[in-house]
């Protein structure tokens, strides 16, 4: 991971909840420069940290902000929606059957042509090569016994679960902010 001196293509803005910590860690919750100019005008964020470029209108300038904060908190607690992305997270990007990280899909425990369902509980994380080799069998009948049993995340769970996927760069002017072993590059 790099960390930044110089603004990221696209002047993007951390984004923190009101208790200042990141509303996600992956994907990390950057908004455009355009959305946090408007959350500003809106006064729906305190503005945290800038950057050194500016914008201006003929009556307005502002420094394009780097680091904002919500002023309303933004509840966390909510249950996770059951989505592809959500999944393979719970499951840290790997087949739930042989660890590989290429070419996953998801592979139904009980098949569905068995009356299996489509949920946290029934569902893992498997390469293709897996998947097609455990077929409409149960784990049990394919000998193939994913490494984890299969449960419902929290979202602070799938946050946690997040922070093992730093993104490939990082301002300076997040770091106070993000909860990763970093190591500072020039």
């Amino acid at each position: 991971m790099q960390v930044l001196k110089k603004p990221p293509s696209g002047w993007p803005a951390l984004v923190l909840n009101a208790d200042y910590r990141p509303l996600s860690y992956y994907p990390l919750s950057l908004w455009p420069w355009q959305e946090v100019i408007k959350a500003v005008f809106l006064d729906r964020v305190d503005v945290i940290a800038t950057y050194e470029q500016t914008v201006r209108s003929p009556s307005f300038e502002m420094r394009l902000p780097s680091v904002v904060a919500l002023k309303s908190f933004v509840a966390q607690d909510r249950p996770p929606a059951f989505t592809r992305f959500n999944l393979f997270l719970r499951d840290a990007f790997a087949c739930q059957y042989c660890g590989s990280m290429e070419d996953l899909t998801f592979d139904h425990l009980i098949p569905r042509s068995r009356g299996g369902r489509t949920s946290w509980e029934n569902i893992v994380t498997a390469c293709a090569p897996c998947n097609l080799a455990k077929g409409g069998r149960t784990p049990r009948e394919a000998g193939m016994i994913p490494h984890k049993h299969p449960a419902r995340p929290t979202m602070h769970q799938l946050q946690d679960l997040g922070r093992r996927f730093p993104p490939n760069f990082l301002h300076e002017s997040w770091l106070d902010y993000l909860y990763w072993d970093i190591e500072l590059e020039a």
